[in-house]
């Protein structure tokens, strides 16, 4: 099982803080378990965290008095959130949701405030982080609004794939097909349709337990079936052993 230390260590900010500096980060942030259904941060509470999924994986979403939900992205283990919320005095503005038991890494916001007012290469990871999570965005509103279910089922799991938000990500998606539907807008039953059409134009493999990507570029550029077949013929094929 991964510590809390170790996360930390090799998260992909560390190497922009001296030792000394690492190591009271360290000793400053706690870890926090987070069961199925539970709120790892939740909207209108005061944002006083920055977050690190250790193992397990957290959906972040709004919702209407009635019951409505919208989710906007997923955060699996070795992904952070909430340096947006951090950056500005105030409240969480949406909800991150455990989709499963997961563990997760806080790091208090006079920490990561004294990181942003003290380190120029913290600043700069900071930066290609939030320009990250930016392009995530406008692509998913692209995504919703042009392409059909298997396309977007495609273009979500390519995302978990983004080195600057989830660098600790291989080549096995562990996700159920509940799971990519709720981060894919897309029913359980229409994902699993979805994956099977992916599986046949050789874009990925479905496992027990989740999805083996095998053309991350062709998720990527996944448009839908007519395109998918013939295109996959001129793609390599992610590598996997």
């Amino acid at each position: 099982m991964l510590t809390l230390e170790t996360m930390l260590r090799e998260s992909i900010w560390a190497a922009t803080l001296t030792s000394n500096e690492l190591d009271r980060v360290i000793r400053e942030s706690h870890e926090r378990r987070v069961s199925v259904s539970g709120y790892a941060i939740r909207c209108g509470e005061p944002a006083d965290r920055w977050i690190g999924v250790i193992e397990g994986l957290v959906k972040m979403s709004v919702s209407q008095p009635g019951g409505r939900q919208s989710t906007f992205t997923g955060v699996t283990a070795g992904g952070w959130a909430g340096e947006g919320s951090l950056l500005k005095a105030g409240n969480w503005r949406y909800d991150g949701i455990a989709v499963r038991d997961t563990r997760i890494a806080c790091v208090p916001r006079s920490t990561f405030e004294r990181l942003v007012s003290t380190s120029l290469p913290f600043n700069r990871f900071l930066l290609s982080h939030l320009n990250a999570r930016l392009s995530l965005f406008i692509a998913l509103v692209e995504y919703d609004r042009l392409l059909g279910p298997d396309a977007r089922v495609a273009r979500c799991l390519a995302s978990l794939f983004d080195p600057d938000l989830y660098p600790r990500m291989g080549t096995f998606v562990q996700l159920s097909q509940e799971e990519i539907g709720l981060l894919s807008a897309v029913s359980r039953q229409r994902t699993n349709e979805s994956l099977h059409e992916l599986e046949r134009a050789g874009l990925l493999r479905v496992e027990f337990g989740g999805v083996t990507v095998l053309d991350l570029p062709g998720l990527r550029g996944y448009c839908g079936a007519s395109e998918a077949r013939p295109a996959s013929k001129q793609r390599s094929p992610m590598g996997i052993g």
